[in-house]
């Protein structure tokens, strides 16, 4: 019956070989004993002939006696053995297990109606499990006739009857499922998959085909809603609603961020704006996001909110090239333009071959000459430091600009700029 399933290892002691030369050795010591050695010698294992501390632990059995609906405690001993070897994944030795309840049950003339309907679902489960669909057919159906509407049954004989291609009936009990219980997923599954086989092999008139399907009375559905529910079923209802949200919350973020994209690409910036705000209530840290923002914030003329921007995404990845750069833009549209020097030639210093940094620096270098030459400089400090030197090496300080303090520093700038030395307008300010 399918893969033939490993049995709990006979030797108690969980599957281990034991070593040649010790069991060797045991041999003789037995040997020994059994010749009439007059001072037996104790087995290896054994303390004062009796059997070590480690030997002597059994495995937790008390499962064995939970409670089993109203069945006597020998035939309860049976079921929870099987429920114990399914849920390891033992499911021929379960399957032998449910068999010997069931012959039990039969023998003990017991007519528990529910309990002997839950052995042979359980039984059928373990035919499920090996590819027998036909047996568990046969016993989820005995298990039915047993508890009409039983939810377990009926969705194990549909996934049997799809196996063995029989869609129509697999059709049927999956729609009977949901009139129970409209939250198995698997049933919603499986109801689209063959809805789609049955169209292509039986075409439009499909439907006229299928077996009546049974209307479930609503005491049944009412007393499957009033069923306490185990914390296992709990704990996996609230891992695949977890699960589920998250998809759903990425599939958005993706397609929020490509209809930015293409907003971008077509001029709408204050649409893509909107686009890349919503995306970061759902990715916060998702630092393109400030990034391409940013984009949207420079080609508006809101560079105040653009640097801000910037600052974010660095603060998430230090050493982002594009939010260096539009940073830079954002301070050349504040008319900051040693600041925007400085960040010019942290693009550089990261990648030297950035040809639009190289251009916009000298822009901005350009704007400071002629802001320093009218006046219109933003500040009257400038710190000149290399990108890993602790101290500053040099700082200009005047507030007044005359003819001969530009050249001399204009004269240092243009020499320390081509060595990559960094420049601040602020002193006190520290690099993100």
């Amino acid at each position: 019956m399918g893969n033939t399933q490993e049995r709990p290892p006979a030797n108690g002691g969980g599957g281990r070989k034991p070593d040649r030369s010790t069991a060797g050795t045991a041999n003789k010591t037995r040997d020994r004993n059994r010749a009439g050695n007059p001072h037996p010698e104790p087995e290896k294992g054994l303390t004062n002939g009796t059997q070590s501390p480690e030997e002597r632990s059994a495995p937790d059995t008390s499962y064995l006696d939970a409670p089993a609906g109203a069945l006597p405690p020998h035939l309860a001993r049976l079921k929870n053995e099987g429920n114990h070897l399914f849920k390891h994944g033992q499911f021929g030795d379960a399957l032998e297990k449910y068999s010997q309840a069931i012959d039990g049950c039969a023998e003990a003339d017991i007519d528990g109606t529910e309990d002997l309907s839950i052995l042979y679902s359980n039984r059928a489960a373990c035919y499920l499990k090996h590819g027998n669909s036909t047996d568990c057919i046969e016993d989820c159906t005995k298990a039915l006739e047993l508890q009409p509407f039983s939810l377990k049954p009926l969705l194990r004989r549909a996934m049997a009857y799809e196996s063995l291609e029989r869609y129509r009936k697999a059709y049927v009990d999956y729609k009977t499922v949901l009139q129970i219980d409209t939250g198995v997923q698997a049933a919603h599954d499986s109801v689209h998959r063959i809805t789609k086989m049955l169209i292509e092999q039986d075409g439009p008139e499909w439907r006229e085909k299928l077996p009546a399907i049974p209307v479930v009375p609503l005491s049944v559905q009412q007393k499957h809603r009033e069923k306490p529910v185990s914390a296992e079923v709990v704990q996996a209802r609230a891992a695949k609603a977890a699960l589920d949200e998250a998809r759903r919350k990425e599939a958005r973020f993706t397609l929020l961020k490509q209809d930015g994209n293409n907003l971008v690409k077509k001029g709408l910036f204050e649409e893509a704006l909107v686009k890349y705000s919503e995306c970061l209530t759902i990715k916060p840290d998702e630092c393109s996001l400030y990034t391409n923002r940013a984009i949207c914030l420079l080609r508006l003329n809101r560079f105040a909110e653009a640097k801000q921007d910037c600052d974010s995404a660095l603060r998430l990845e230090p050493g982002n090239k594009k939010a260096f750069y539009r940073r830079a833009l954002a301070y050349k549209g504040l008319q900051d333009y040693l600041s925007a020097s400085g960040d010019l030639q942290e693009v550089l210093q990261l990648d030297p071959n950035v040809r639009e940094a190289e251009q916009e620096l000298e822009v901005v270098t350009r704007l400071l000459r002629q802001s320093l030459l009218d006046g219109t400089a933003h500040t009257a400090a400038i710190s000149l430091k290399c990108p890993n030197a602790s101290e500053q090496m040099l700082v200009f300080w005047t507030t007044i600009w005359t003819e001969e303090s530009l050249k001399v520093f204009f004269t240092v700038y243009d020499v320390i700029k081509k060595q990559r030395i960094y420049i601040c307008s602020d002193p006190g300010r520290n690099r993100l």
